[in-house]
């Protein structure tokens, strides 16, 4: 088909344009919005309202939702009038759209004050969090910012965007790209003496649950001891600043993903206890939106290849925030740490992800194949809860979380093991990994965290291979 559209019509809030014409075409009420998709059988609604409230488009997206025609939003109403809109220039409908909530305006003073005129380090700088933590990090005018990250693709495409931006803005900041695991700790100290970090953001972590609980002694190398050793390090070097990327899946975790989550947020609270030059704080948050891994990506190839969309559990619930919005959150809550605190954002409500799904494929012009209403164009399919997967997520564990000067940041009062104690437990778990002892390893995790409970076997590759045999 012609990638050019024909516009039927305009709808307007303003009622004194309503049955004026524009560019030769009429302009309705929004109430009108079903009739005429009936009369013309319209496929597409535009929206060109860059500047509308979100609860205002949050209230035009449930007027046409139901109507099944696709949405999607464009650059600006007067291109579109003179035919000047191809549909490549069409957004797809962000999911931030639909779930996003009002930002709260940051803090300034908050943003800038472990940022601006410093040195920072991101570790994991080109996941998906530690990315947007450097797109934020950058526009706060540090002198240098220096990314870490073990991948190669990943390092080379954030540090290939992020130099784009500096040139564009002439941002006087040195990007320095730095190819270097946590868990090297030769090659870590020679960059925080060289370089002299005043903050690191620690985001390097292994974070897929079916993953790590495959492979759980990588997990806990990457999470647990990869913290350890760049949080020793950080204080050795006298660096200011040092937040850990942390999870809600380390509440009352089910995972092993989770316990070393909750593991390395304890190390960090004993280390603090006993570290004069560096604070050290947590932040907490759920899932992202369009992280890796994350379902509205998934649900968007799916939708494209017309279907099925599998979800786990009909009744499964996730706590969802847009990166930019978590990222702009972490930075803030690193900076009200006074020493060993665990932030927890405020994740607004939970979200069924099966109406997520339903809003995606009407967003798409589609709908859903479901009991109730007969034949959709696209099938559901429920595939069962994955290993060390749950229905809903907790925020908080424990103690009653505590506001803070900032509306969305909470502080959780978290127990933990002091460092004396701690230490000999990750020496035990250290001499179990060497050995190979998943088993050894997963009951000292129980013994350090716990209120981590398996809710099944272990499911490690090679411990089971290796089973087999035996």
């Amino acid at each position: 088909g012609s990638s050019e559209m024909r516009v039927m019509g305009f709808l307007d809030d303003d009622e004194r344009l309503h049955g004026q014409l524009m560019m030769g075409q009429p302009v309705y009420s929004p109430a009108e919005i079903e009739a005429l998709v009936e009369k013309h059988e319209l496929t597409d609604v535009l929206l060109a309202i860059p500047s509308a409230s979100r609860k205002r488009r949050t209230q035009i997206l449930e007027l046409i939702r139901p109507l099944g025609v696709a949405i999607r939003t464009v650059p600006g109403v007067d291109d579109v009038a003179r035919g000047r809109v191809r549909t490549s220039d069409l957004r797809e409908l962000d999911i931030d759209d639909l779930l996003g909530r009002e930002a709260v305006a940051p803090d300034e003073s908050l943003l800038d004050r472990n940022i601006r005129g410093k040195t920072v380090l991101v570790s994991g700088a080109g996941g998906s969090i530690g990315s947007e933590l450097c797109r934020q990090i950058l526009g706060c005018a540090p002198t240098a910012l220096l990314l870490v990250d073990c991948s190669e693709p990943a390092l080379y495409s954030i540090h290939h965007e992020l130099d784009a931006r500096a040139r564009q803005t002439e941002e006087k900041v040195a990007l320095v790209p730095l190819l270097a695991s946590v868990l090297d700790e030769a090659r870590i100290r020679s960059i925080l003496s060289a370089w002299k970090p005043d903050t690191i953001y620690h985001a390097a972590a292994y974070k897929h649950v079916p993953l790590v609980e495959h492979n759980p002694i990588e997990g806990v190398r990457n999470n647990v001891f990869g913290t350890l050793a760049l949080a020793q390090l950080a204080s050795e070097a006298e660096v200011s600043d040092f937040v850990l990327i942390s999870t809600d899946k380390a509440v009352r975790p089910t995972n092993v993903m989770g316990t070393t989550k909750r593991l390395a947020e304890q190390i960090l609270q004993a280390i603090s206890q006993t570290s004069q030059s560096t604070h050290y704080s947590m932040v907490r948050f759920g899932n992202v939106l369009g992280s890796s891994g994350s379902v509205v990506p998934l649900f968007r190839k799916q939708i494209a290849a017309g279907g099925p969309i599998t979800i786990t559990h009909p009744e499964i619930t996730r706590y969802f925030m847009t990166i930019p919005e978590a990222a702009q959150l972490v930075i803030q809550a690193g900076a009200m740490g006074k020493g060993g605190e665990v932030f927890v954002l405020d994740m607004g409500e939970p979200v069924k992800i099966v109406d997520l799904a339903r809003m995606m494929v009407e967003l798409s012009g589609l709908t859903l194949t479901e009991a109730d209403k007969g034949e959709g164009d696209i099938e559901l399919s429920f595939v069962g809860l994955r290993p060390g997967e749950k229905l809903y997520e907790e925020l908080l564990i424990g103690n009653s979380p505590e506001a803070t000067s900032h509306p969305r940041i909470m502080r959780a009062n978290e127990h933990f093991l002091p460092w004396g104690e701690l230490r000999l437990r990750l020496d035990e778990m250290q001499a179990a990994m060497d050995r190979g002892d998943v088993a050894a390893v997963v009951d000292l995790l129980k013994i350090v965290v716990p209120e981590y409970t398996p809710d099944q076997h272990l499911v490690d590759w090679v411990h089971m291979k290796g089973a087999a045999r035996r």
